[in-house]
């Protein structure tokens, strides 16, 4: 699928274009209906970018490095 950029930039373009006093409603409807779908697209792909800065920020610095044991459990052997 396009690019983030692409695609916020193509909403920009629906939303001038229904601003316009001219279009005919059956274009502006059209518009707005893949204008929604687009926004809603965005949003998941913005949580999805969130969610991923949140794991960058709160995971160990370094990936080899794993967060380390605290002894809150007694590991039985098996």
């Amino acid at each position: 699928m396009k690019h983030f950029e692409e695609r916020l930039e193509r909403l920009e373009r629906l939303g001038e274009a229904i601003r316009k006093p001219d279009i005919p409603l059956a274009e502006a409807l059209k518009s707005f209906e893949e204008g929604v779908r687009l926004a809603r697209a965005l949003e998941k792909d913005l949580d999805k970018m969130e969610r991923r800065i949140e794991i960058v920020l709160n995971g160990p610095e370094d990936k080899a490095e794993s967060p380390p044991e605290l002894g809150l459990f007694d590991q039985e052997e098996p």
